[in-house]
């Protein structure tokens, strides 16, 4: 009887243990706000046609950049762009810096691997 409640409790041990790791995982895998996925796909639907075929392709596509390039550089890259189009010096330096270009790389290479898999 002293075994089998040893038993029961490392084995309940383990599934908590592998809980919290799929957990920690999958918070890992979707690091993305619900609002920066929205936007992704809102945007990707007004370039692609607001059909039912689109929404997919383009929740799949969000879904392969997140898997590829982490938020915080997400957010960079997304900065860049939109820093990019100002006019005069200060849209200058986000044209020409090195870190820029590099952000804006990652996420084109990560755009055309989502539009491989997804479109």
């Amino acid at each position: 009887m002293k075994l089998a409640g040893s038993v029961r409790r490392i084995v309940a041990a383990l599934i908590a243990l592998v809980t919290t790791v799929m957990v920690a995982c999958a918070q890992d895998a979707n690091d993305y706000p619900t609002s920066a996925r929205a936007e992704y796909v809102f945007g990707c639907l007004k370039a692609n046609g607001e059909t039912r075929q689109a929404i997919e392709q383009c929740s799949c596509s969000i879904d392969v950049v997140a898997s590829l390039v982490p938020y915080d550089r997400y957010v960079t890259a997304e900065t860049v762009l939109s820093m990019s189009q100002v006019r005069g010096n200060l849209g200058g330096q986000f044209r020409t810096s090195e870190q820029a270009a590099s952000a804006l790389n990652e996420l084109r290479r990560a755009q055309a691997e989502a539009e491989v898999r997804c479109f």
